[in-house]
């Protein structure tokens, strides 16, 4: 625990259990230990918070209270609970140490408050057992909140940044970030296109706290508008980032999905409030028009893919916080990216918003809402009819493999060199549309830019909702089972990411907008309709399965048997699941 201070108080807790041969000491929790379970099973983001920890036979269940006030931010007091578990055998000696690291900025003394209004507030807000759902499944729910509250943290330091007018990285100015993260384990630190997603959930939990934390965001922005994809602040975040990855490049973005979680915020928020954000939600707008702009009229493109063609299958795009999903075989300037339109469409429509909720002049962001937002021109720039989708277009060749490279015989008294996985191209390039039908194919519906009498809303929701592209009994899956990537890794060491598992943030998209297709006057209201339930059923029972059975949520899970697979716990827009559970429809 520390204060949201540059220079904190922490304090922690290590234990050690002494067995014969020897101990292990311990003050983090990492996915590598293989302990069974440890996260938050009630955390209300401010005041208390109670969390399980399971090693080895050892359970450890910390509780805290914070009464609010004073000079200091409040009073805090911590009671830990530990006992042994089905050993079978002599119990270990087990040894608990506090510490406290302190810069003389304040002291703790403890106080005892009433819990029980935290199990209220949570079915005041979410009302899961109105809803009929079992205690398992609310506590399940609880727990996944908890463990996101119960990771947000306040980070303090320097982004090293690469600029395109400076030969060399150089650190930016010192920053602060209050901000959720996505596993505070295995990814202490801030992902702007993952924040947006976490802020939905708090949105719904805790209005003012979610406001705050989009501010400390939009603050980080520069000069230019930009604001670093990754915040890797201080010791603790630095710690956890392999070293090609401290690098941020200034003009490199990351999805908007800030603006998702402000519009849910913005019949409430106050304009005061508003005032300060909007200036910094037009640089940043217009920071993204100018540099992620595409080839063509309204088209736009993610910029900072990776240049190194001979070493990945389909060179990633990390901007697009999509990694390795199928781009574009060959990197160019004439790539037209169907996401990022969407995205800067939702960006015109909730800029618009903010304006006329200020008084400000909104018809700019109106009629580039409605240009980007245009079926028939979205149709001729993104529709693939061999595909039968939506799609990207690029500098594309469909027939691209991996093999292993040939090596050279060793020089004499040297070890023989390794071999490696190198890309092969059988087939030239050409202009054309990406053959890979997935989420990137689904953003015009998952944002909501297709009309409900549009002539290929019927293929989208078909290819939903078919098992041989994107249904399975757990989720959508990321790419279509009859795709030619579908579940190819992209390298010899890069195992598939987004190319075929399920992914809660989407998902979470899919049945908002189903949803939204199902309320409106349509010839799709009836199959939107059906397609939400089905979906909603089938990611929710999927998640708590897998929590039942492993006592975490995942990264990402498997689309052929629903298992969760990547970090653990991940307790970012994975916890979407709560608002899923909350829907009324």
């Amino acid at each position: 625990m520390k204060t949201r201070s540059p220079r904190a108080l922490v304090t922690g807790l290590m234990w050690l259990q002494q067995r014969e041969g020897g101990g292990s000491l311990r003050h983090t929790c990492e996915q590598s230990d293989g302990l069974s379970r440890y996260g938050w099973l009630m955390h209300d983001g401010e005041n208390f918070g109670v969390q399980e920890i399971r090693d080895e036979g050892l359970f450890l269940k910390t509780e805290f209270v914070k009464r609010p006030g004073g000079e200091h931010g409040g009073d805090w007091s911590w009671r830990i609970t530990a006992r042994m578990e089905g050993t079978g055998g002599p119990a270990p000696l087990l040894s608990l140490f506090f510490y406290v690291a302190t810069d003389e900025q304040g002291t703790l003394e403890p106080h005892l408050e009433n819990r029980t209004r935290l199990g209220r507030r949570f079915e005041e807000t979410f009302g899961l057992g109105r809803k009929g759902f079992p205690p398992s499944q609310r506590r399940f729910a609880q727990a996944a909140l908890s463990d996101l509250l119960g990771g947000m943290g306040y980070f303090h330091g320097r982004s090293l940044v690469q600029s395109p007018l400076q030969e060399r990285p150089v650190p930016a100015p010192e920053a602060a970030l209050f901000t959720a993260v996505p596993s505070r384990s295995f990814f202490p630190r801030g992902f702007l296109w993952d924040e947006g997603f976490h802020q939905l959930l708090l949105a719904r939990w805790d209005p003012a706290l979610s406001r705050e934390v989009i501010a400390h965001w939009l603050d980080l922005m520069n000069a230019e508008g930009w604001i670093p994809r990754e915040q890797i602040l201080g010791e603790e975040a630095r710690a956890k980032v392999p070293p090609e990855f401290l690098l941020q490049h200034s003009e490199t973005a990351n999805p908007p999905t800030l603006l998702l979680a402000l519009q849910r915020l913005l019949p409430s928020a106050p304009l005061p409030y508003l005032r300060r954000l909007f200036p910094r939600l037009r640089a940043w707008y217009d920071w993204y028009n100018r540099t992620q702009a595409g080839p063509l009229p309204l088209t736009f493109r993610w910029r900072g893919r990776d240049p190194q063609l001979e070493r990945f299958l389909n060179p990633k795009t990390l901007a697009s916080g999509l990694d390795d999903y199928p781009r574009a075989s060959h990197p160019s300037p004439e790539e037209r990216h169907l996401d990022l339109r969407c995205w800067m469409a939702l960006a015109s429509r909730v800029l618009a918003e903010v304006a006329e909720r200020l008084g400000e002049p909104a018809r700019p962001y109106r009629e580039m809402e409605e240009a980007l937002s245009d079926n028939g021109l979205l149709e001729q720039l993104h529709w693939a009819p061999e595909l039968g989708a939506f799609a990207d277009y690029g500098n594309h060749s469909a027939a691209v493999g991996l093999r292993w490279q040939r090596v050279a015989p060793a020089a004499p008294g040297q070890p023989p060199p390794a071999p490696r996985l190198v890309r092969e191209v059988r087939e030239a390039p050409r202009p054309r549309f990406v053959g890979a039908l997935g989420y990137v194919s689904l953003f015009p519906l998952l944002l909501q830019l297709l009309r409900p009498d549009s002539p290929q809303l019927p293929a989208m929701l078909a290819a939903m909702r078919s098992e041989r592209q994107l249904w399975t009994p757990f989720g959508l899956r990321s790419l279509a089972r009859d795709s030619p990537l579908y579940m190819q890794r992209n390298t010899q060491h890069d195992p598939p990411y987004w190319r075929g598992s399920i992914w809660v943030n989407i998902n979470y998209l899919a049945l908002w907008a189903l949803r939204s297709y199902a309320d409106a006057e349509g010839p799709q209201r009836e199959r939107a309709a059906e397609l939400y339930h089905e979906l909603r059923h089938n990611l929710v029972a999927n998640l708590y399965r897998q929590y039942a059975e492993s006592g975490f949520l995942w990264e990402h899970y498997s689309d052929s048997t629903g298992r969760g697979q990547g970090c653990h716990p991940f307790a970012g827009w994975s916890a979407l699941v709560v608002l899923v559970m909350a829907e009324d429809y």
